[in-house]
């Protein structure tokens, strides 16, 4: 059976990450996050869009147990069927309300 793939992020959506970004350490993996991906992976192939250094990636991967969920780790857009991340717009269709998202966003940690 073919799966539909999704790219989710890493810094903010798997992990603790709060805005302080140190490129040689990843936060601690997210309450919940683990069981969201057992199940997202019964249905589609998984893969880590993250920025930062894959080798780092992949042991936090690895030490997190995360390694039979995720699929691969990449830092190019790939075509996927969703993309999950705690830096995105989702676009409507409507430019105005658009341009208003751009300009009123903050990242859901920053509100809390």
């Amino acid at each position: 059976m073919h799966k539909k793939k999704i790219l989710i992020d890493l810094d903010g959506v798997l992990n603790e990450y709060i805005g302080q970004f140190d490129e040689n350490f990843i936060p601690v993996i997210k309450s919940g996050a683990k069981e969201f991906l057992q199940n997202l992976a019964k249905d589609y192939e998984v893969k880590l869009f993250t920025t930062r250094n894959k080798s780092l990636a992949s042991n936090w991967v690895r030490e997190n147990s995360l390694d039979e969920l995720i699929t691969d780790i990449t830092n190019i857009k790939e075509p996927a069927y969703l993309y999950i991340d705690d830096r995105c717009i989702n676009f409507q269709g409507d430019y105005n309300e658009l341009l208003d998202k751009v300009n009123n966003f903050k990242v859901y940690w920053k509100q809390l």
